[in-house]
């Protein structure tokens, strides 16, 4: 499911990449934003004129998971990673129907991960989601180099029988 082009000047975050001109900081992405891949629930592209590039990834969750990560969205990091480099790790995230008519959910588990066993976290934090569209962050520096294809992004969703809504999910090496 291709986004399209990303408005990357929307981001809004207040770190070192907002002093970053757009195209130098389009330049620092490490995933591919426009190519999601989903595991154990339904997506869908829709039109929503309130997220940056104008696209939502519907996520319909079916019911709540044995497991958070039974139930993901995310992607593989197809560029390398120097030990010491800043990720930041961003995304639009809204809650577009909750379980019994909850008006917001956790998700849990917001990271960069290995993308095979034993899993390990590079980078990892949790976000509060409600109803309107919210911009979220979670950055860290890497512990180690990692060769590409080895990490992935994930963003675990198996908390709740739910509908998420996801505009373009972005990982960024800011370098040293």
């Amino acid at each position: 499911m291709k986004f399209g082009l990303i408005a990357v000047a929307l981001l809004g975050f207040a770190t070192a990449a907002a002093a970053q001109a757009p195209d130098d900081l389009a330049k620092k992405i490490i995933n591919d934003p426009g190519d999601p891949h989903v595991d154990g629930a339904k997506a869908s592209l829709r039109d929503d004129p309130a997220v940056q590039g104008g696209k939502a990834l519907r996520i319909v969750v079916a019911r709540k998971g044995a497991n958070p990560w039974d139930a993901m969205v995310g992607g593989p990091v197809n560029k390398p990673i120097k030990a010491g480099d800043k990720l930041i790790l961003a995304f639009s995230a809204r809650l577009e129907k909750g379980e019994n008519g909850a008006t917001t959910t956790t998700l849990p588990y917001n990271a960069v991960q290995l993308g095979s066993a034993p899993y390990s976290t590079v980078i990892s934090g949790s976000n509060d989601i409600g109803p309107d569209w919210k911009m979220f962050q979670i950055s860290g520096k890497a512990d180690r180099n990692y060769a590409p294809g080895e990490v992935k992004v994930t963003i675990q969703l198996a908390t709740a029988k739910q509908t998420v809504d996801f505009g373009p999910i972005m990982l960024f090496d800011m370098g040293q």
